[in-house]
C-alpha cells in the first residue's frame, strides 16, 4: 500500500482536495470554475482578432502612395523611391481607394529600327 501512495501522491492529493471542497462549497464552485474556463476559451480568440484588426489599421496608416507615379511606400519617406517627388503633401484619406490605372503614367512604346 505504501508503494501505491508514493507513486500516486499527486492523484491522491487532488482527489482529497476535490472530496473536501465539493461538500464544503457545493457544486456552485465547480460550475463557476468551469464556466470561467469556458468564458476564457471563447473570449481569447475575440481578443486576438481585435489585436489583429488594430495592428492592420496601424499598418494601413503608414502606407504612402505617390501622386506622381503611384508607387506605394511604407514608412515616413519624404521622397518617392521611384520618381523622387515629395510625399509630404499626400492626403492620407482614400489613398488605398485609388485604382492603379488612375495613378500611373501612360507610356507609348516606339519601335527602334
Amino acid at each position: 500500500m505504501s508503494y501505491f501512495l508514493k507513486v500516486n501522491k499527486t492523484l491522491l492529493t487532488y482527489s482529497l482536495i476535490v472530496l473536501i471542497l465539493i461538500p464544503i462549497f457545493g457544486l456552485n464552485l465547480l460550475i463557476s470554475f468551469l464556466g470561467n474556463i469556458l468564458l476564457i476559451l471563447f473570449l481569447t480568440p475575440l481578443l486576438l482578432l481585435l489585436l489583429v484588426f488594430i495592428g492592420f489599421k496601424s499598418y494601413k496608416s503608414k502606407i504612402n502612395t505617390c501622386k506622381n507615379c503611384g508607387v506605394i511606400s511604407l514608412g515616413l519617406n519624404e521622397k518617392c523611391i521611384n520618381c523622387g517627388s515629395d510625399l509630404k503633401d499626400i492626403n492620407k484619406t482614400n489613398k488605398l481607394d485609388i485604382k492603379p490605372s488612375e495613378s500611373t503614367i501612360e507610356i507609348k512604346a516606339e519601335e527602334i529600327k
